[in-house]
């Protein structure tokens, strides 16, 4: 009688109300992801540490998300999901307040954890809310505007992050979201209502235990991304062991997920086909959303020379693609199958990723804009059409349970996309620096052409001997920088065919339309 009850209701607001008050906490949680990327060297300076102690402040954000985002269906029963996502909005705002007043790291880092706490909750509640809030045949359109914060926002950031700390001062990249976040409160408590199954429970038990190593696992699984690849990897013992703990702490975890009662998290949604197939191709768009919303301003600063602001700019391309996707999407999301529109975007990022993998040195605007417009397109294409599908076969009460265990897997898909980048550059770099280094040789007759001349032209202006040696020291520099680029290329090149090989995947997603088609076939025979 109770799954009667949950199935049947229905909101008494209009959803696209809720929808409104829900995507402005989507919007500046998301965005605050990305924001604070290109003001850490002004943060490093303010603060009197280095670029790899100030990336703590990005990695403690991540870290405290992705612990509370499992935690979300418990803190739902306990405080009611609305009185949740209200008190999620604002440790958010308030964290952000003082986030700007933060006067050295450690209260930075701090501030961030609180703000990464009451920020994990908002992504998934939002998710769930929504879906249960529009009718089946109207989640593709909810689930678009969904989109347009999750997938522009992360893009926009950096250019707004970039603009502020410019023109005025970091800290006001944090300051924004106050007023925001205030609001999203004000409208939170007007405009969304709880179903029954999602009101506040009384005796709700706590899953200490699974929390505790929820919570180790994450903290030394992102010690590891974070650290890995300064360190060596697995070539540094405490990487080995770091990961060994971070390994065992997770099979632990879901070990007892599986097996006790009252658990953080519940595993029973992954027997669904559409869950678990979408999930999977989630994970993998989110990682490579994420890794070249890292590698493209680092290839524009480093081989280009652009500021870090103009190199923030090139993701606004990205941001219109994304866009006028999630536009189309919305209008065709019931009168085209969501595994067609899938595909598209998987075609499309693929093909963005080898438009990006033939850049060269002497490139024009065009060669970044174009990309990052079919890029942009593609990701929402992608990403939207897979939130709806992958709760489709779902019963609403399982909504805000699987949509916290969907985010946490996109988190660390992110996490792992951004350092797996980060370690591919470096090693194809090697790789490449190794093989061009063996046609530096006077074997070569095309190298002592160069070399000649290069030494001729500097000779007016100093001895024979330091010319020649200057001209060796330029050439080699070429070296560096063309062993860079290879690296560069190959890394686009890998993150498109990691969204071709996934596309087979779709198949075992079954949709809405083809349900309908199933049940024609077995009335007409």
């Amino acid at each position: 009688m109770e799954n009667t009850v949950n199935t049947e209701w229905k909101p008494t607001i209009p959803p696209w109300y809720t929808a409104g008050a829900l995507m402005l906490a989507v919007f500046i949680f998301a965005l605050d992801g990305t924001i604070a990327n290109v003001a850490l060297p002004h943060m490093a300076g303010s603060f009197s540490s280095s670029r790899d102690e100030s990336m703590w402040i990005l990695t403690s954000y991540l870290i405290a998300s992705g612990i509370v985002i499992p935690m979300v269906d418990w803190f739902s029963k306990v405080l009611g999901r609305k009185n949740f996502f209200m008190l999620s909005v604002l440790l958010f705002t308030v964290a952000s307040i003082l986030c700007g007043f933060a006067q050295n790291l450690g209260f930075m880092v701090i501030a961030r954890v609180i703000q990464g706490f009451g920020g994990g909750g908002i992504i998934p509640i939002a998710q769930a809310i929504l879906m249960e809030s529009f009718p089946r045949e109207k989640r593709g359109q909810a689930m678009s505007m969904f989109g347009l914060g999750v997938i522009t926002a992360p893009i926009i950031g950096p250019v707004l992050g970039g603009w502020i700390t410019d023109n005025w001062s970091w800290p006001w990249i944090f300051f924004i979201n106050v007023p925001f976040g205030f609001l999203g409160i004000y409208f939170a408590n007007k405009f969304i209502e709880d179903p029954p199954y999602a009101r506040k429970q009384k005796n709700v038990k706590t899953d200490g235990i699974g929390f505790l190593f929820l919570t180790i696992w994450l903290v030394t699984l992102q010690i590891v991304l974070d650290k890995g690849n300064n360190a060596d990897w697995f070539n540094a013992r405490w990487i080995c062991w770091t990961f060994t703990i971070s390994v065992i702490s997770g099979i632990i975890f879901f070990i007892t997920q599986l097996t006790r009662k009252d658990t953080l998290i519940d595993l029973k949604v992954f027997k669904d086909r559409n869950f678990v197939a979408a999930t999977v191709i989630m994970v993998v768009i989110q990682a490579v959303l994420y890794a070249t919303l890292a590698i493209l301003p680092q290839f524009l600063q480093s081989m280009l020379g652009y500021t870090a602001y103009l190199s923030g700019a090139t993701m606004m391309p990205r941001g219109i693609g994304a866009f006028v996707s999630t536009i189309l999407c919305g209008y065709l999301s019931t009168r085209v199958s969501g595994k067609i529109l899938v595909c598209i975007g998987l075609i499309c990022v693929t093909t963005a990723g080898f438009m990006l993998g033939m850049l060269n040195l002497q490139i024009s605007n065009i060669n970044i804009i174009l990309p990052n417009i079919l890029m942009g397109f593609g990701m929402g294409f992608s990403m939207i059409p897979l939130l709806a599908m992958s709760v489709e076969t779902l019963k609403n009460e399982q909504m805000t349970n699987a949509s916290g265990i969907q985010n946490l897997l996109k988190n660390i898909g992110g996490a792992i996309g951004t350092s797996l980048v980060a370690t591919m550059l470096t090693r194809f770099a090697q790789v490449h620096q190794h093989y061009m280094v063996k046609e530096l040789t006077p074997l070569n007759d095309i190298y002592n052409e160069k070399l000649s001349s290069t030494a001729g032209a500097l000779g007016a202006y100093t001895s024979p001997d330091m010319a020649n040696y200057m001209a060796e020291y330029s050439l080699y520099g070429e070296l560096i920088e063309q062993a860079n680029l290879w690296a560069f290329i190959d890394s686009f090149r890998i993150f498109s065919i990691c969204c071709l090989v996934i596309i087979p995947l779709l198949l075992l997603i079954k949709t809405q339309m083809g349900h309908e088609r199933d049940k024609k076939r077995q009335a007409k025979s």
